[in-house]
């Protein structure tokens, strides 16, 4: 199944007009009408906006079944239930939930700028591995 016909069943099934899908995302309708119609397909940054304004998950986009997909379970050991990071609760949460809506408000060329900033200060402070240091001759 396409898209497209994804939106437009997704968006009909809530009786949501396009120009509702377009109040509620800042997508213009004829946008819309072009990706329901699969003369263009969208960015996954579209398809979050979209799906945050049929309220449903992404994956609906994709999935063509009547229940949800099952979840794999993924390095699950009998003595780890859950892996946890930085990120996954308390403060680290909440940076990474505010660093997330920064993101997803920058323009593309300001994101890019940003990822190309963090991966070269990332790559310096590594020192890449490799040990720099003036060679000086030794006299005999």
């Amino acid at each position: 199944m396409m898209i497209g016909d994804r939106l437009r069943d997704l968006r009909e099934a809530k009786h949501l007009s396009q120009g509702d899908i377009e109040q509620r995302t800042g997508l213009l309708r004829c946008y819309v009408s072009r990706v329901e119609h699969g003369h263009t397909v969208p960015c996954i940054e579209t398809l979050e906006k979209l799906a945050h304004a049929l309220e449903v998950p992404m994956y609906q986009f994709f999935y063509d079944g009547e229940k949800p997909p099952q979840v794999p379970t993924i390095l699950r050991s009998s003595k780890q239930k859950h892996i946890r990071d930085w990120a996954s609760q308390g403060k680290g949460l909440r940076v990474f939930t505010k660093i997330r809506q920064a993101l997803s408000r920058m323009s593309a060329v300001d994101r890019s700028l940003l990822m190309h900033m963090a991966r070269k200060v990332s790559h310096e402070s590594r020192g890449n591995g490799i040990i720099r240091s003036r060679s000086i001759p030794i006299q005999h």
